[in-house]
């Protein structure tokens, strides 16, 4: 959640006992700034129970656009280490060997390595080459960006289990990423065999997430989410979002740009909609809107504003519910 997550959305999943990330995405040059206001926010109201010289958030990188040596210097000088880097679409498969190792030097081995995949022979490559403290698996149906190929957690999620299985790697955990919002997407992860989830969409309807009222009552009034969401890489384009490799697309809520680029809109004229929709503020989002609203299919499931930890410990009371439905169905 690239600029959209910073100290209050991590800090607010972390005391709810879930595990906050930081979205420094692209720009290395934020990690400084995360990192400090996380440690000043901790201090504040200090979460217990975390282990010594480590700060109870990770960090995600963009790495194809993140600067990792400017990266690696905060990390090794931050007197609290984050918990956990996340690692996502380098340029080659390869640079992430260098993250790694990288991040797990200057951390003196505190901070732990997850790494973001989507297809099975990327879960095997990087399983092998990185030795990854976690893999996130991420289906097709989560929001923002991911491959532009690539199919849902449901069926992605076994096979990579599976094949890692065959492989000698089952010992990594695997957490569940891309259209989970709710309790029962949840259970379901979990009853693939996942040994937690990532959630992102929803926290996009929470007041700590850096987003404008329009973009969030863009959220909430979505439905249907398959079908009012897509993968594009129109609204990078007209964002002027260069850099992603041609591998990966972004998902959002369907707009006005969307459709005038459907109908063979111009891209210049498109994009000069798009800017003169930025100075329109909340109303340059919606239906009727052109403003880019990253989201992913399970945003239909989302109805209301919560505080972030609300929506931590909703999620884990319905996912324990129901997976004692299901068990109990299951024996009946």
């Amino acid at each position: 959640m690239r600029l959209i997550a910073t100290a209050p959305l991590a800090l607010a999943v972390s005391q709810a006992k879930g595990l906050g990330f930081l979205g420094a995405g692209t720009d290395s040059s934020t990690v400084f700034k995360l990192l400090n206001d996380t440690l000043v926010t901790n201090q504040a109201s200090p979460i217990s129970n975390v282990p010594p010289g480590i700060l109870p958030v990770g960090i995600g990188f963009i790495c194809w656009g993140a600067d990792l040596k400017e990266a690696l210097s905060v990390i090794s000088d931050a007197p609290l280490k984050p918990a956990a880097a996340w690692l996502f679409a380098p340029q080659e498969s390869s640079d992430l060997s260098s993250w790694s190792e990288g991040i797990r030097i200057a951390s003196e081995g505190r901070t732990k390595i997850w790494i973001q995949v989507g297809t099975v022979a990327n879960c095997l490559e990087i399983a092998k080459s990185c030795s990854p403290d976690v893999l996130v698996i991420q289906g097709s149906d989560a929001g923002g960006h991911g491959l532009a190929q690539s199919s849902s957690v449901v069926s992605l999620f076994p096979e990579c289990f599976d094949a890692l299985q065959k492989e000698g790697y089952g010992h990594i955990p695997l957490i569940a990423t891309g259209g989970i919002v709710d309790g029962r997407g949840v259970a379901a992860a979990l009853s693939l065999g996942a040994s937690g989830v990532c959630l992102g969409t929803r926290f996009l309807a929470s007041p700590e997430a850096v987003i404008s009222q329009g973009y969030r009552d863009a959220v909430i009034k979505a439905s249907d989410g398959g079908v009012t969401t897509a993968r594009t890489t129109v609204y990078d384009r007209l964002r002027g979002t260069i850099g992603w490799p041609s591998i990966y697309n972004g998902r959002g809520i369907l707009n006005q740009s969307f459709w005038d680029y459907i109908k063979g809109m111009g891209e210049d004229e498109n994009r000069k909609l798009y800017e003169e929709a930025i100075q329109q503020g909340d109303s340059g989002w919606g239906d009727s809107g052109r403003m880019t609203t990253y989201a992913g299919t399970g945003v239909g499931l989302i109805r209301e504003v919560k505080p972030a930890s609300e929506i931590v410990e909703e999620v884990r009371k319905d996912a324990k519910s129901h997976l004692v439905a299901a068990s109990s169905r299951f024996h009946d």
